[in-house]
């Protein structure tokens, strides 16, 4: 959400962003809620005088019933009624205009940064940089559902009898190895100095709409019936609702974490859910990381956290890409976003495995996070990343380590966590 002044003093900037991310049915909506700005501060004018001429009003009605003059003193007690009706009525007036201004800037889209490539959709998104080889092997590469299967660590058929289409059990070393990703990414996460947190799985409405736009909720989020709580979609956003109408010491800024938690997806959409595997379900498990931090800091963090995860990639011999993403495709909320695509050999394409995004002062403005200073409070900057979505990481790391016997090296720095195990052999 942008600040409301910089709307009222920047019109046609707010508009050109408008543009830019290809969103011109919203470009009536600065008008509008700059139409309503002006109707509230004419409001707020007229109440303040009216208050402080009330209070002159009252003085000289203690005075003159002190003198004796009650006609007098009575006459000047109607005015100052009909003074108060009149404040009733502004204030009323004020709380719907204010409702009308939140609504409206809840959907303008937020300032993007200058270096965002200008596109329609994700077909515009740019190319940064390669990490590794992406090799194709002169052997087939099944399916990873089939390989899964050949390691007798999926099964779709029973999870479809309990839950339905979009579900998974992983078992045996299959289940271990995901576990062991998972464990290894909190480590890495916590090596590079960031706190470790296990968030409430579920949040309320009013977080939800502090750190998402509704047309992702809605697409999103699984409500909880009969109860304001959403299943959460991704940690990140029950980890800045944390903050929530907090005043931060600067001091303590930045502040680093780093967050377990299974995430929830109803994956409504073109896409739909993937009928075989497990690269779009409806549950997965995801380690990710959150930074707020002072406004000046938020790129370099950006940066920061997204060779976080291209690293740990790298660490378990998955070639990835990184992939900026354009302005069509950047959520309203976002300032920036990267994308990090792993390499598929079978494909012989890179699919997405993880996103870093800052997102200005745009939530903590939704959910009032603040920060004292020595030069006055302020909204913070809000960052976010995925360190690691236990299911594409595990296509990506299973693709890139499948050998022609059908087995499944297991990289070096994950062979601890599986109690020195270095391969996962076919079941016969």
């Amino acid at each position: 959400m942008i600040d409301m002044k910089w709307i009222r003093e920047n019109p046609e900037k707010v508009k050109e962003n408008i543009q830019k991310k290809f969103q011109t049915h919203k470009l009536h909506l600065v008008d509008e809620v700059r139409g309503y700005d002006e109707e509230v501060r004419k409001l707020k004018q007229e109440g303040d005088s009216l208050r402080s001429d009330r209070n002159e009003k009252s003085k000289q009605i203690g005075n003159l019933m002190r003198d004796g003059k009650k006609e007098e003193a009575e006459s000047i007690k109607q005015e100052v009624n009909k003074m108060a009706s009149r404040i009733v009525e502004i204030e009323e007036q004020e709380e719907k205009l204010q409702g009308k201004i939140k609504e409206i800037m809840m959907v303008i889209p937020n300032i993007i940064d200058d270096s965002v490539p200008i596109g329609e959709d994700d077909s515009k998104n740019v190319e940064i940089e390669k990490f590794g080889e992406p090799l194709v092997p002169d052997y087939e590469i099944p399916h990873h559902a089939d390989i899964i299967a050949r390691l007798n660590g999926l099964d779709k058929d029973s999870s479809g009898r309990t839950s339905g289409n979009g579900f998974y059990y992983l078992m045996g070393d299959i289940a271990r190895l995901s576990s062991a990703m998972l464990s290894y990414a909190r480590d890495f996460m916590i090596d590079k100095g960031f706190t470790y947190c296990i968030p409430p799985f579920m949040i309320r409405s009013d977080v939800v709409k502090g750190v998402m736009s509704f047309e992702e909720m809605d697409a999103m989020m699984y409500k909880i019936e009969g109860e304001d709580l959403y299943l959460i979609g991704t940690s990140e956003h029950s980890m800045i609702g944390k903050f929530k109408d907090q005043i931060i010491k600067e001091e303590e800024l930045p502040i680093t974490l780093t967050s377990y938690s299974p995430c929830f997806r109803k994956e409504v959409g073109a896409h739909g859910i993937e009928e075989r595997g497990i690269y779009r379900v409806h549950q997965f498990e995801k380690q990710e990381m959150v930074v707020l931090c002072k406004p000046e800091e938020a790129m370099d963090w950006y940066y920061k956290m997204l060779n976080c995860t291209i690293e740990l990639f790298r660490n378990m011999d998955i070639p990835v890409h990184s992939l900026e993403c354009c302005s069509g495709d950047l959520a309203d909320l976002k300032v920036k976003s990267c994308d990090v695509e792993a390499w598929s050999p079978r494909q012989k394409k890179y699919f997405e495995v993880g996103s870093c995004s800052t997102l200005g002062d745009a939530q903590a403005r939704r959910l009032g996070i603040r920060t004292k200073g020595e030069n006055g409070t302020y909204y913070v900057s809000t960052l976010n990343n995925t360190v690691l979505a236990n299911t594409r990481a595990l296509i990506a790391l299973i693709e890139n380590n499948y050998q022609e016997d059908g087995s499944v090296k297991i990289p070096k720095v994950l062979q601890p966590y599986m109690g020195g195990k270095t391969i996962i052999e076919p079941k016969k």
